[in-house]
């Protein structure tokens, strides 16, 4: 389930997942998409001119089938292949702070990676990419026909800029949630993503409205996730646990106090 919500320049879309927390992803516009697409050419250009050498010296030996073959499987499958096996980032994108993921806020799969670039052509028909223009203009994720035939986003990542008033301390007042100030600090023991630490804001906003019992039911398997992660870092649970002595254990008081440390509450 998808809301979106469009403030000035800038844009966002809420997902929630099916156990009612909800976390937000903020889509790449046409510029900064323009740029990591200029990168990856150019980084495709400087490959092809590799294989020209190669081709140039070996073509009376092989002929010039190795550079077409390896042409082809370029030009095909660059983007794809970097999307399904470095985190939905080509070297364009993760330049420019920006991966591809489902429409969900998931990561992309192999099937919707191929067919979102797949279409690439229909996109850039006679290389102008007036229709990926135009279907971005029209769309409120600022999806590309290959985007909405794979169901796939172009968001930020967490290490990115994002625009106007999502950033920094205006964001963190935005999210600032009183009742928090109750609940004891938990330090993480690893460098959190962009989409756990948005899950985490959004479950502390909702706690009120679920309840103790329900809050806990959904923290569980979500906790769990957290420590298992932390401890394949080789972190302990007492380094990264709960920061006063006889604390709330609750699953849902770790991750409030995880939330309480990302918000800064005092």
């Amino acid at each position: 389930m998808t809301g979106f919500e469009r403030t000035g320049i800038d844009s966002s879309l809420r997902v929630q997942t099916p156990e009612g927390i909800e976390f937000v992803l903020f889509p790449a516009g046409f510029p900064v998409r323009v740029c990591a697409w200029g990168i990856d050419c150019l980084i495709k250009g400087v490959a092809v001119f590799g294989l020209l050498i190669v081709v140039s010296i070996l073509h009376k030996i092989m002929g010039i089938w190795l550079y077409l073959i390896l042409n082809f499987a370029l030009d095909w499958f660059y983007h794809a292949a970097f999307e399904i096996f470095r985190n939905g980032q080509t070297p364009g994108k993760r330049l420019m702070g920006i991966r591809v993921v489902r429409s969900d806020g998931s990561p992309v799969n192999p099937g919707a990676s191929f067919l979102r670039n797949l279409l690439r052509f229909a996109d850039g028909f006679l290389y102008l990419y007036l229709i990926a223009f135009l279907c971005m203009s029209v769309s409120k994720g600022f999806r590309r026909f290959g985007d909405w035939a794979g169901d796939t986003l172009v968001v930020y990542t967490s290490s990115s800029r994002l625009p106007g008033r999502f950033t920094a301390p205006a964001f963190r007042k935005q999210q600032a949630l009183p009742w928090l100030a109750d609940i004891p600090a938990v330090i993480p023991g690893r460098q959190l993503t962009f989409e756990e630490k948005q899950g985490l804001l959004m479950f502390a906003r909702r706690y009120p409205l679920l309840g103790r019992e329900l809050a806990d039911e959904i923290a569980r398997p979500w906790a769990a996730q957290l420590r298992q992660k932390e401890a394949a870092c080789g972190v302990s649970e007492s380094g990264a646990g709960l920061s006063e002595p006889g604390a709330d254990s609750s699953e849902s008081a770790y991750l409030l106090g995880i939330a309480r440390t990302l918000i800064g509450v005092t």
